[in-house]
């Protein structure tokens, strides 16, 4: 007769095997009968992380801690959360301890420190670090590190290293992209433009995981696009509001790479406004509604329970995020876009700040940029970004006005060239006065966990402006179209500006 397994055996067994759904379940079955199981409890925080449940892994994670706050892998779990919320000093205080000791956790401790030091771009105890060694330099992660300490003092010489992480097949292909990327931004960094672009499409070929065809990705889109405009056409609201209606949250909606950081960096430095990254709350949103069979096109089908209790998880994990002191918050999540249909149901009261980049800037960062593969399927394509930016721009217009969201219009460049004007008119669709902090995002103590990171350090300033012209080559007459609305956008929002100002004067 077989001998039955141990439920942590079990646990284990399944995370080992990437059966999240299954392992969540035998730690909850477990957690029913022994409710301070710190196995069960680190299980399925484990499990849910797995899933990109992160909303649901803290539930368990805290608990665990609490009940075994020396556990390695539980404050390795608790510091890789921490730096992807943006907690940085928080996740490094974690990161260091266990990645100086001799445990079973200090390897993968110390890659996510030099990782985390080369992103908030403490050079100095990276170098110090990369140079002590030590048994991480046997991983194969190990030489994407050492190649950006090199680049450090010899850029040719990173570049070099670089290139040739991104050709070893042997490599993760994770960390071969990440290479290859770098060497992308080393390139352009030294004027080295074709180089530049060359190296960011050979990235691509070689690292692309595509989990779906430009095609599967649009096609969801243009099907909410056309319910969108069908309403309008009827005069009819086809998301009304299911849950109840909340206060303090601003959305951003906005294509990354298009100055998001910039912005939030700035309104993160009002004393009323707490910015919470990109918080995972819409996906989990999306998720649970996706989960019904009912969503999108029988939105009144779905029961109201099922809305309020999206919408408690959504303020549960926010609620970790914000300070205390501020009744606002700032979610930077780059879904919103697609979703306003569940911000209108779930969050009813919610006002979007939206932003539009010149599509050639836009496009240029997005290609020359690092994205995790199979996310951003569409940005390794200069055609595909094009077509997604024309369609992104439609649908958020015709999605703001149809379900009335309250909102305000930005453009990059005008943020760039009159940041109090543009500021003071975000926060007087929150009803929050003017503070003079808010034009010094580089003061900002906060970390931008985003490929932006380093650029909001420095004082606002117009640098990346017209990058595309480095890149001209790259660039047909596909474009001429999506350039002329926007150039029309700008021109008219600097009518407005002009006019708000010329009607201050006559009131003055």
């Amino acid at each position: 007769m077989a001998q039955r397994e141990n439920p942590i055996d079990q646990i284990d067994r399944l995370l080992r095997v990437g059966d999240a759904p299954a392992a969540a379940a035998a730690a909850t079955a477990l957690l029913a009968k022994a409710p301070n199981s710190f196995p069960a409890r680190l299980g399925r925080a484990r499990a849910y992380l797995m899933a990109d449940r992160k909303i649901e892994a803290e539930r368990d994670l805290g608990p665990a801690l609490e009940l075994s706050p020396k556990d390695e892998l539980a404050n390795l779990l608790r510091a890789q959360l921490d730096l992807q919320y943006g907690k940085v000093d928080e996740g490094l205080a974690r990161l260091r301890p266990l990645a100086e000791g001799r445990g079973p956790c200090a390897v993968e401790a110390m890659l996510g420190l030099l990782d985390a030091l080369s992103a908030s771009g403490q050079r100095e105890e990276l170098c110090q670090r990369v140079r002590h060694g030590g048994a991480w330099t046997k991983d194969p992660r190990a030489p994407l590190h050492i190649a950006r300490t090199q680049a450090i003092d010899d850029c040719e010489r990173g570049i070099d290293k670089m290139l040739a992480i991104l050709r070893e097949e042997t490599l993760p292909i994770d960390i071969r992209r990440r290479a290859g990327f770098e060497a992308a931004a080393l390139l352009d960094k030294a004027a080295r433009y074709r180089e530049a672009f060359a190296t960011a499409q050979e990235a691509h070929q070689r690292t692309g995981q595509k989990s779906e065809s430009l095609r599967e990705f649009l096609r969801p889109l243009e099907e909410q696009l056309q319910r969108l405009e069908q309403a309008r056409a009827r005069q009819e609201q086809p998301y009304k509001a299911r849950a109840p209606r909340v206060d303090g949250v601003a959305m951003m909606v906005a294509l990354p790479r298009s100055g998001t950081t910039l912005l939030e960096q700035m309104l993160d430095r009002h004393p009323q406004i707490s910015g919470i990254g990109e918080y995972d709350g819409l996906r989990a949103i999306g998720h649970g509604l996706d989960a019904t069979g009912l969503w999108p096109r029988s939105p009144n089908a779905i029961a109201t329970a099922k809305y309020a209790e999206l919408q408690a998880l959504y303020f549960e994990g926010a609620s970790r995020l914000r300070r205390s002191d501020a009744p606002w918050i700032f979610d930077k999540v780059l879904r919103s876009w697609r979703a306003l249909p569940e911000i209108a149901t779930v969050l009813p009261g919610a006002v979007a700040i939206a932003v539009d980049r010149d599509p050639r800037d836009n496009a240029t960062s997005l290609f020359l940029s690092y994205f995790r593969a199979g996310t951003l399927v569409w940005s390794d394509d200069l055609d595909a970004i094009r077509q997604v930016i024309a369609l992104k721009r439609r649908m958020v217009q015709c999605a703001l006005d149809v379900l009335a969201i309250p909102h305000v219009h930005v453009m990059y460049e005008d943020l760039v060239e009159d940041p109090a004007y543009h500021a003071a008119r975000c926060l007087e669709l929150m009803h929050l006065p003017m503070d003079a902090r808010v034009l010094n995002p580089e003061e900002n103590t906060r970390h931008a966990v985003t490929l932006s990171s380093q650029q909001v350090k420095r004082p606002i300033n117009r640098s990346s402006i017209g990058r595309w012209k480095n890149y001209e080559f790259a660039f047909d007459a596909r474009w001429d179209s999506v350039v002329a609305e926007h150039d029309a956008l700008l021109a008219a929002s600097r009518e407005d500006r002009l006019a708000t100002a010329t009607k201050a004067k006559l009131n003055a």
